[in-house]
């Protein structure tokens, strides 16, 4: 039961890793290089330092989980 709900929750976390490594510009703008300015934040430097840090969550949530789930630690 609690197997599928993690592979599940691996796989979201694939993804998202994938839009949010697109989002970040190889230039530094991030968001304000996609259509102008990210309206969802104050500030370029903001709105970069947050999509720092989601990235680097779904990272490590990403990567905990593919340990986990690889190493058979949780019962079939």
């Amino acid at each position: 039961m609690l197997i599928p709900i993690l592979e599940t929750i691996w796989a979201l976390s694939a993804l998202g890793l994938v839009v949010l490594v697109l989002l970040h510009s190889p230039k530094g703008d991030g968001l304000g290089g996609i259509g102008g300015q990210a309206q969802l934040f104050s500030s370029t430097k903001s709105a970069e330092a947050t999509l720092n840090r989601v990235t680097w969550t779904l990272a490590v949530v990403f990567m905990g989980l593919a340990v986990v789930l690889s190493a058979g630690w949780l019962a079939k």
